[in-house]
């Protein structure tokens, strides 16, 4: 057990939409310390996502970004010598970590030519509500409501 809770990070804004939670997001994309290659398959998906879809690609990502967050999860706790998956609330930032975690991993796993094509095809499936990123949160969910008999071990 942890002696003190860790300090929550607060990010700037990046330079082009002025929003924390791009900054957030290109920080989870980033690969060895290599942020303006981040930033440039970001901004490029963006750009990729408003040329497909025709609306503005910051809001399609926004838009993903909600559908992806999950209201409820499952927690593992050991009660008597059994393991009980217990479903319990998301904190608002921990939906937002996970709907970005989902949508870079998912966004991975598909095929395509680059990292910026992957993951505009992939915020574009989560702003429509389907793609293997919101198949996962679909899941959780499942998770959680199969297992609503054990919510009063709640923590």
């Amino acid at each position: 057990m942890r002696k003190a809770k860790p300090k929550k990070r607060y990010y700037q804004p990046d330079p082009r939409f002025n929003d924390t939670n791009v900054s957030q997001f290109i920080n989870n994309l980033m690969w060895d310390g290599k942020k303006s290659t981040a930033q440039t398959i970001f901004y490029d998906a963006v750009d990729q996502v408003s040329e497909k879809t025709g609306e503005n690609g910051f809001e399609v990502w926004k838009k993903a970004l909600a559908n992806l967050s999950p209201s409820v999860e499952v927690k593992s706790r050991r009660i008597g010598g059994a393991n009980f998956q217990i479903p319990t609330e998301v904190k608002p930032a921990r939906k937002v970590a996970l709907s970005m975690q989902w949508l870079i991993a998912f966004s991975r796993k598909r095929t395509g030519r680059s990292m910026s094509e992957k993951l505009a095809a992939e915020t574009i499936a989560a702003s429509k509500g389907e793609g293997a990123a919101y198949k996962k949160k679909e899941d959780v969910h499942r998770m959680a409501e199969a297992n609503k008999a054990f919510s009063h071990f709640k923590f």
